[in-house]
């Protein structure tokens, strides 16, 4: 691929009928270097890095949350929210089988189940984020507002250091 090309997954797909302008971000995927590594790839502060975490509630329903790479997610406090006994995350068969995506490459774009999303609510003050693009090494830059058009989204605030 050139550095004007860049992979057209469900995501791209999702972006592009939703009118939402994005950046392309490539970068070498490294197995378990997470946002850390991705924000060093390419020149953004690892807050901005937004993370799609695949959960599921005790009865078995299955969400999204958006945190900020350098957060992790409260899932008392999300239990707490949703008014369920508890969430744990998914296994990835789980995860994929529900967004269509490989961990480290989910998007909550064009997931393969229209699935609940729920995004820290600080997410919505940064200028600009970067967000999986649906597939490993593949980040999409975009205003946080945007989200919303692509997605139905709901503001939480779960976030822990």
């Amino acid at each position: 691929m050139g550095k004007d090309r860049h992979p057209v997954t469900p995501a791209i797909r999702a972006l592009r009928a939703a009118k939402v302008d994005f950046v392309p971000r490539l970068y070498e995927y490294v197995e378990k270097g997470g946002t850390r590594h991705s924000s060093a790839e390419i020149g953004m502060p690892e807050h901005a890095v937004i993370k799609t975490i695949v959960l599921q509630t005790d009865e078995g329903e299955v969400l999204l949350v958006l945190m900020h790479g350098d957060r992790k997610v409260s899932t008392k406090q999300l239990a707490r929210h949703l008014g369920v006994k508890s969430i744990e995350p998914c296994t990835p068969e789980m995860a994929n089988k529900h967004t269509g995506y490989i961990v480290g490459g989910t998007s909550p774009f064009g997931t393969r189940r229209n699935l609940p999303v729920y995004m820290q609510a600080s997410i919505i003050d940064l200028d600009r984020i970067a967000i999986n693009g649906g597939k490993r090494g593949f980040l999409v830059e975009l205003d946080p507002a945007d989200i919303g058009k692509v997605v139905d989204v709901t503001p939480v605030d779960v976030a822990v250091d």
